[in-house]
């Protein structure tokens, strides 16, 4: 076989096999869920082809485990057709793995790393056709965890008629049409330049209009005046003046007739560019789009995996999969999605017994919905009808990490409040593991949304549920944009931050603890000028002092009215990045360039939003912050039994500036505790004398030490492991496979 064509072989195959396993597994979790007999025998038919056509496909290409595992899949789906196995957990269990399984051959082939053992795909096989016998199924031992990739990313479908083209190569050539856009403004403002000279000359021919019956009496024939006697030469001066005059008007005239015929041939092929920029624009962006079934296709497999982790039952609800969105923001969204669907399991949604108890269904339902809000914006929410916030638990989070103070606690309204869940390092997990409970999660989620240009927002209501809400721009490429005046400067603030533009009498202005308040229909917002936000100078107050112009800009639940100096247009903008030096400016999100040709800065709503909030402005630019002391090293005690395990955390510690002590175990570490200032434990589970957990129970029942925190590194990882941690008291458990000395520090940094 010729090589290359053995490569555009391969290539097929490989997207061939995603679509097909994403298929497959979306199948089954359909199947496990699916409770009417009807409906049954379709799903399976239909899984069942995938795995049919996937053998032949993988034969082609000599992918012999691959091969036998459809062929293993194949007799599995036939037996469940034929009424022959029972559709038991174990069995879905032994079909999942099976499938993850054939994506790890996939990808070690795709990134030429060694394969996974033969035998580890025979045991695999021996296991499926063995379910088509035994009433249970032996799960085989997972193959060993370095010779397993990376998870890999599913891909959507590819429609049957289309051609397969780089999506690097798409992207280069969506950003040469999107230049276009500057060309076809800056057509745009060569047109108004061209209409600006014909006004002038049709000016020019109106007063032309007015003096020319009284120049040409001067060239009459008739009795000459008495004056004229003495002067003969003077009135031929002023024939050849009048007959300049009338060649000049001529030449005008013959101008005038030709830009007004440019204008209207300009004006003719302006609207052909724009319509043809506009549709290459478009049907770039198109091909660019992909549909939110390529992100959200992941999300069933992993609901029922996760809950089935944490001994709970979820059902996913997914709406609007067809909806197209540009890639790039589909890419940047499915971590922030794959968060907040974490989210709902771990801390939204109830255990049965206790859903049962508050009258729910045993099954919580985790919804995710994707619509378009408009021409220019998506809308994705997630939900899920779990306990809900508790935002009590959520204050007192926020006032331990200093986030906020009590008082300001006491004055803010339930939504603001919510609002901090999406403050670094705020929490109400009880239990710090190495994937929860550190306060990360939901500021990444913001971070990621405000970078794209969009807001975030959240809902809940105690022992009903949580939503979050996130609007998101369609695509990264344009922006509808508001272009306003403040001081001597432009700027570009984009529409979908922009609640409203107002013209308000300057005598709504007020002050309430020094900070600027506006009236606006009988509800006061936070006023701030824009030149003072970005400290620029601000302009001389003219004709029209009576009144102020403002934009009021939303972030989450924050609404700030900003005054500006003039309201210059609205138009579609082409977003410019600030390049790899000025990868994150504080208020400025991007930059364009108008049709004048003039770059001016895109604002950042978020940023504007909570630099007045915070009164980043309010302190002069002058004014030193006062110096503060050192704050003193904080002490960790290590309890551990393996000395090799001992001396790494203690290094790990140490390098982060903490004062370090160790012991051999639990017997060890209360001793050293009596004796020795300790803010923090970090301790092993299996010790020999006194093991972790016993250590956690001493410490929370002695009076001495009930507040002191407790973070268990182990090798323990099962759901039964962590559940006894929380019972014992700890508030980190952090499993050694898993490993990462970054969670390690920040659990440690969030509890001291």
């Amino acid at each position: 076989m010729d090589q290359d064509f053995q490569k555009r072989l391969l290539a097929t195959f490989r997207d061939e096999t995603k679509d097909r396993l994403t298929a497959i597994s979306a199948g089954l979790v359909a199947l496990e869920k699916c409770a009417e007999p009807d409906k049954q025998p379709a799903i399976l038919e239909a899984v069942f082809r995938e795995a049919h056509s996937l053998k032949g496909a993988a034969r082609a290409v000599n992918m012999t485990g691959i091969e036998s595992l459809s062929h293993a899949l194949e007799g599995v789906f036939s037996g469940l057709q034929r009424q022959k196995i029972a559709p038991v957990p174990d069995l879905f269990d032994l079909l999942h793995r099976t499938t993850d399984v054939m994506e790890q051959l996939l990808l070690s082939d795709e990134n030429g790393a060694e394969p996974l053992a033969d035998r580890g795909v025979r045991e695999l096989v021996a296991c499926l056709e063995q379910s088509q016998s035994a009433p249970s199924v032996a799960l085989p031992p997972p193959p060993p965890p370095d010779s397993l990739p990376d998870e890999l990313p599913r891909e959507g479908a590819v429609a049957p008629d289309t051609v397969r083209i780089s999506a690097t190569r798409l992207d280069a050539l969506l950003h040469q049409a999107e230049e276009m856009l500057t060309l076809k403004q800056a057509a745009q403002q060569r047109a108004g330049e061209v209409g600006a000279v014909k006004a002038g000359l049709d000016a020019w021919d109106k007063e032309w209009k007015k003096v020319r019956l009284a120049a040409r009496r001067l060239a009459k024939p008739g009795p000459a005046p008495p004056e004229a006697l003495h002067g003969g030469a003077d009135n031929g001066r002023a024939d050849k003046l009048l007959a300049f005059c009338e060649w000049s008007h001529e030449a005008i005239k013959a101008l005038q007739h030709r830009v007004h015929t440019l204008s209207k041939a300009l004006a003719s092929d302006r609207h052909a560019l724009d319509g043809m920029v506009d549709t290459l624009v478009d049907d770039l962006k198109g091909a660019l789009m992909l549909p939110c079934a390529t992100v959200l296709g992941i999300l069933p497999t992993m609901v029922r995996n996760m809950a089935r982790e944490g001994g709970k039952e979820a059902d996913l609800l997914i709406a609007g999969e067809a909806v197209e969105v540009d890639k790039r923001i589909l890419e940047e969204m499915k971590d922030p999605l794959i968060h907040l669907v974490r989210n709902c399991i771990d801390h939204g949604i109830e255990r049965a017994e206790e859903r049962k108890r508050r009258n729910k269904a045993g099954a919580g339902r985790i919804s995710v919905a994707v619509s378009l809000k408009d021409s220019s914006l998506v809308e994705i929410t997630v939900s899920d009808d779990g306990r809900g916030i508790d935002s009590a638990a959520l204050v007192t989070a926020a006032v331990r990490r200093g986030a906020l103070s009590p008082e300001q606690a006491a004055q803010m309204e339930r939504d603001a409040l919510l609002g901090l869940v999406f403050s670094s390092g705020v929490s109400t997990a009880p239990l710090i593991t190495d994937v929860s409970g550190r306060g990360l999660g939901l500021a990444i989620v913001r971070e990621k949304v405000e970078k794209l240009g969009g807001t975030v927002t959240v809902r809940s209501a105690e022992r009903q549920g949580t939503t979050f809400r996130m609007t998101l721009p369609l695509t990264l490429s344009t922006c509808r944009g508001i272009l306003v005046e403040a001081g001597d400067q432009t700027f570009v603030v984009p529409a979908a931050g922009v609640e409203r533009v107002a013209r308000v009498a300057a005598t709504a202005l007020n002050t309430v603890e020094n900070r600027g308040t506006i009236d606006l229909d009988g509800t006061p917002l936070a006023y701030m000028r824009l030149t003072d936000l970005l400290h620029l100078p601000a302009r001389e107050e003219g004709a029209g002092a009576g009144h102020l112009l403002l934009l009021v800009i939303v972030s989450g639940a924050s609404r700030v009215a900003f005054g500006v100096d003039a309201v210059l247009d609205e138009q579609e903008v082409l977003v410019k990045s600030l390049g790899p030096q000025l990868r994150r400016v504080r208020n400025i999100a991007a930059a364009t360039v108008l049709g004048t040709g003039r770059v001016v800065a895109i604002l950042h709503p978020g940023d504007l939003v909570k630099s007045a909030v915070s009164g980043v402005v309010a302190a002069s630019a002058g004014t030193r912050a006062p110096e503060t002391p050192e704050a003193p090293r904080r002490s960790v005690l290590v309890v551990e039994d393996s000395i090799t395990a001992r001396t790494l955390l203690k290094n790990i510690l140490d390098a982060a500036g903490y004062r370090t002590a160790t012991a051999v175990d639990g017997v060890d570490a209360l001793t050293r505790l009596r004796t020795e200032g300790i803010d923090v434990v970090v301790s092993d589970v299996d010790m020999p004398r006194m093991n972790g957990f016993e250590l956690t129970t001493r410490l929370r029942a002695s009076r001495e030490f009930a507040d002191l925190p407790v973070v268990l590194v182990t090798s323990l990882d099962s759901r039964a492991d962590r559940e006894r941690g929380v019972e014992a008291g700890a508030n980190a458990y952090i499993v050694k496979s898993s490993f990462d000395q970054s969670n390690l520090l920040d659990a440690v940094k969030r509890l001291v």
